[in-house]
């Protein structure tokens, strides 16, 4: 089967190219892709079989090999910097679960802040 990379493709539109690596390029369609998997992103490894399609060669039967690099894997923060604020966000989860404990919501500015640290934290993790 050859391989290539994801050239294009327009999620709404439902089609792309790859750029096969013999240098030709092939009509991708959504249809072709694994069900239930993600809109390729330009860079992506693909491998695929080839049909004759009425503009010319059409991927088939399209099997993602890696996906695109992560721009947000890139920047995210070194994990030696994540220590303080996970620590940090435990001491703010243990105040909260005290609050709890006693029947009690925190009050709203600790229940804001906790909310926007676990965000910063779940976004570093997520990347």
């Amino acid at each position: 089967m050859p391989t290539g990379k994801v050239k294009f493709f327009d999620a709404d539109r439902g089609f792309g190219f790859i750029a096969a690596d013999d240098g030709g390029e092939v009509f991708l369609h959504a249809s072709a892709l694994p069900a239930g998997s993600p809109s390729p992103k330009p860079g992506t490894r693909v491998d695929f079989g080839i049909a004759d399609g009425r503009r010319g060669p059409q991927a088939l039967s399209v099997t993602i090999l890696d996906p695109a690099p992560s721009v947000a894997r890139g920047q995210r923060r070194p994990a030696e910097d994540m220590v303080p604020v996970v620590e940090d966000l435990i001491k703010l989860l243990d105040g909260a679960s005290n609050s709890l404990r006693r029947g009690r919501y925190p009050e709203r500015a600790q229940a804001t802040k906790l909310a926007q640290v676990m965000r910063v934290v779940a976004d570093d993790f997520d990347a």
